[in-house]
């Protein structure tokens, strides 16, 4: 998905066939990525709303020196308090950070763990932990490369070699490296200290100041697939060492049984007997509880439980008062009393979905909050808040262009920060800024096209199919979301709906798990399909081996309805030609504006069900399709990249030399050279002159990032 909006201006004039021959060595030929470094990609931003903070890592020595870990947009730092930021992490393995930590007794020394420690449906994976010892001029991979989800980093502050590392483990499957993990000598080697199975890890982990050797350890069982996400099981719990991490003792007394869901955990620096827990669990046993005696015995203080705790879930004590707790969430919270009772921090003029917190040990009044709308700092203990608004890491799902003159527009939508559209250039000495950038719609936003008759008419979207219809010059904003007939079974719409604007007329096609059609401008709908996706009751596909109960922890929660239309195109060249995948893994084809449909269900070397994740009718041939595919959320990581060159009726793959895990969001079509071919991956953006064959990665000057949409736009 693209995490930043980057945009490309595809030199194609410099990309000849004769450049590239085959018969010449790799080591000699310059098809390769470096001969195309000189074609820079140009950042647009934007800053106006950032994006999802995932952790601070605060100089204790120097609280204007800081680092903030993004989750889906890499490692920044700050030695001016946000004045001014630096990337320092977009070269490395992985663009998704779960955590960020320096060590205590050395500033210039940071660890990150990779991989978002969410749960969440737009959530990326990590490569393992990176150190720095040069205070973020460079890292290392230090291990753990198979824990995908790194969600806490601590040090012995006796001594900086040990250090403990909680890895969720992989969300979409078994094993990895997951639990909890100790090295006693800087990262070189790693013992797994606390493992409970292969589908159970360790989403956070505390320790006694006074007693380093004190541990506090909460597991996590949960999994996510396309149809469904569990976020709990019977091996969830909360475990205490007392000897480093060599024997454990899961704590009972006074917590709920059953399936239990994401724990949140924080120990009091003002007292270290108080041991405060956010627990989710099944049968209305969720909420917030509180031990005096290291564990002994636990009491619920209340039945406060977070909105989403597969997305939040984490806590944090005040540093001066131990009855004074933090908890990010989609309306933080405070409590003064333990936890009876609990206060929201405010959210005027301020994005709310809060996940990472810190607080200023010297003056308790000041803090850090970060979430989904990038960072806001406050002097008054949360009463107001000074906005981060230079800092450029929004998640963009999918993005666009139009013709508009004399600078044609990309417009698109965000992860939680509206769509928004803003000019390709200006004539502003200061380049694109942040009041370039217009608004479209609220909300969680995908596809937005701009009205081929009217450049002031942005047809955009909000998640689940809210379909709109935006007039810039009047301000108007219209729904136009097909809606269900009397008594019929209501639509099933993606989180990310398919919108797309026919290239033969101005009418509009968008799909749920039926596709719809609309020849002015959205007023009214036609269906033109039947239910075109395999109606699987996903209550049904087993998780973790077996099949759960509706009832289980967060059973669904946060997850499309499945059975849904994710990908469309139809043929430039022909007129009514259309295509359709499901994230069941469908690809349906009409050759008669939707009159008749043909179902495709297997495809060569693509496991069934698999989602389909873009469909491209070509613009050269109107017998040719393309179509990727992704498999990521049932554990596979490989590239699929398949042509049909008969309508659907035969494949063959084209996925060429490309390896894991480039995962395959999107492809496009040189308008000039038919095999000039470009993709979109979750590590990056390659294209291919001889139809996938071979693919080459356009790495100039674009960070390491995940490309959901890819679009060519010719001078």
């Amino acid at each position: 998905m693209i995490k930043k909006v980057l945009f490309i201006l595809f030199i194609i004039s410099l990309i000849t066939c004769p450049l590239f021959s085959q018969d010449k060595k790799e080591d000699k030929s310059p098809y390769k990525s470096s001969t195309f470094n000189g074609l820079k990609f140009r950042s647009l931003g934007p800053a106006v709303t950032s994006g999802r903070i995932t952790d601070f890592a605060v100089n204790p020595d120097n609280i204007h020196e800081y680092y903030v870990a993004v989750a889906c947009g890499n490692v920044w730092k700050t030695t001016t308090s946000g004045t001014t930021w630096e990337p320092i992490f977009d070269t490395y393995g992985s663009h998704s950070i779960g955590c960020v930590a320096i060590d205590p007794n050395n500033p210039h020394v940071v660890y990150v763990g990779t991989g978002e420690n969410n749960s969440q449906r737009s959530v990326s994976w990590g490569d393992g932990l990176y150190r720095s010892e040069d205070g973020g001029k460079s890292f290392k991979n230090i291990g753990l490369k198979k824990s995908e989800h790194i969600a806490k980093i601590l040090f012995d502050p006796r001594d900086s070699k040990v250090i403990y590392v909680a890895s969720q483990g992989p969300l979409w499957g078994p094993g990895g490296d997951r639990g909890l993990y100790k090295s006693t000598n800087y990262g070189a080697t790693w013992d797994s200290v606390l493992y409970i199975s292969e589908n159970t890890g360790v989403t956070d982990v505390v320790m006694d100041p006074r007693d380093p050797d004190v541990l506090y350890a909460a597991s996590y069982q949960r999994r996510r697939h396309v149809w469904t996400l569990l976020n709990g099981g019977p091996e969830g719990g909360i475990h205490k060492s007392t000897d480093a991490g060599k024997t454990w003792n899961k704590l009972t007394n006074g917590l709920p049984t059953g399936d239990i869901g994401r724990i949140g955990l924080a120990i009091s620096p003002v007292n270290p007997d108080y041991v405060y827990a956010l627990v989710e669990a099944a049968e209305d046993k969720s909420g917030f509880f509180r031990t005096t005696n290291r564990g002994v015995t636990w009491e619920k203080m209340s039945g406060f439980k977070s909105s989403s705790p597969q997305y939040y879930s984490e806590i944090f004590c005040d540093p001066a008062d131990v009855n004074k707790v933090y908890i990010p969430d989609t309306y933080s919270q405070i409590t003064y009393d333990g936890g009876k009772t609990f206060t929201p921090i405010t959210t005027k003029v301020r994005h709310v979905d809060d996940h990472a917190l810190w607080i200023n040990p010297n003056n308790t009044s000041h803090f850090l909050i970060g979430g989904d709308g990038g960072i806001y700092e406050t002097f008054d203990e949360g009463q107001t808040f000074h906005f981060k608004d230079n800092l450029p890491i929004t998640q963009f799902y999918r993005i666009s262009v139009d013709n508009h003159e004399p600078f044609y527009r990309v417009m698109g939508g965000t992860q939680d920060n509206n769509s928004m559209i803003v000019p390709s250039q200006t004539i502003n000495k200061e380049g694109i800024v942040n009041a370039d950038f217009i608004p479209l719609v609220g909300g969680d936003g995908y596809e937005a096209l701009t009205d081929p008759d009217d450049p002031n008419i942005i047809y955009c979207q909000w998640q689940y199919g809210g379909l709109t219809r935006h007039d810039l010059q009047s301000g108007e904003i219209v729904s136009i979301k097909p809606q269900e007939g009397k008594d019929e079974i209501p639509y099933r719409w993606n989180w990310d709906t398919p919108l797309i604007l026919s290239p033969h007329a101005n009418r509009l096609y968008a799909a749920a798990n039926k596709v719809f059609r609309s020849d002015d401008k959205g007023n009214t709908w036609e269906v033109i399909s039947p239910d075109l996706t395999r109606q699987v009751d996903r209550n049904k596909l087993p998780i973790m081996d077996r099949v759960w109960s509706v009832d289980a922890v967060a059973k669904n929660a946060s997850t499309s309805f499945y059975g849904n239309i994710v990908s469309l195109t139809e043929s430039p060249l022909v007129e009514g030609l259309i295509y359709v995948g499901t994230d069941d893994g469908l690809v349906q084809v009409t050759e008669d504006g939707g009159k008749n449909w043909r179902k495709i269900e297997s495809f060569p070397g693509i496991p069934e069900m698999t989602y389909v994740s873009c469909l491209y009718a070509s613009r050269f041939d109107a017998n040719t399709v393309y179509a990727t595919f992704d498999n990521h959320k049932r554990a596979d990581f490989k590239p699929y990249v398949l042509v049909s060159r008969n309508r659907g009726n035969s494949w063959e793959s084209i996925s060429g030399d490309l390896k894991e895990p480039h995962v395959v969001y999107a492809i496009t079509q040189d308008h000039i050279k038919p095999d000039l071919l470009f993709i979109g991956t979750e590590y990056g953006a390659f294209f291919t002159i001889n139809g996938g064959k071979k693919w080459i990665q356009l790495k100039g000057s674009l960070p390491m990032q995940a490309i959901s949409s890819s679009l060519l736009k010719m001078p």
